[in-house]
């Protein structure tokens, strides 16, 4: 497994890639590794995404968890950006209820990438597990044009 740790407009990030695909993005530093070719696409796109450049990213993911899981950040990706989902709408995609798929956004492995700060509650805002919680959810909504 390789990483690449970076700075951004929430502070620093780190990717981590194993098997030609994005597993994971942390929120903080980790540790010095060597870089990749993938890597160094995916902070070139991030980069893009923050300076408003870029809407849609493109890049293997392989996101580490259950096959429900898989579902519901897959329904998640789905997503356009500068809209949002309530956690019903995606509950009635996937033929689940809301709060499993509550669960499931709040365990995403790669956020930014896998946009769950798209995914609202019927009545607000929701939830962020993200560094910084809610602010660092307003953020991502209102860099792409939402909240």
């Amino acid at each position: 497994m390789t990483s690449l740790s970076f700075h951004s407009p929430l502070g620093p990030l780190t990717l981590f890639e194993e098997d030609g695909a994005i597993i994971v993005l942390e929120w903080g530093r980790g540790p010095e590794d060597e870089s990749s070719p993938l890597l160094n696409e995916a902070k070139k796109q991030l980069d893009a995404y923050f300076d408003r450049k870029l809407t849609t990213f493109d890049l293997p993911l392989a996101p580490p968890g259950t096959d429900f899981q898989n579902r519901v950040w897959q329904s998640m990706r789905k997503i356009p950006y500068g809209e949002t989902r309530t956690y019903g709408d995606l509950a009635q995609d996937i033929s689940s209820g809301a709060r499993p798929v509550g669960t499931a956004c709040g365990r995403n492995p790669i956020p930014i990438i896998i946009p769950c700060h798209r995914v609202v509650a019927s009545t607000g805002l929701g939830g962020y597990t993200g560094q910084g919680g809610l602010e660092t959810k307003t953020y991502l909504l209102k860099l792409e044009g939402r909240h």
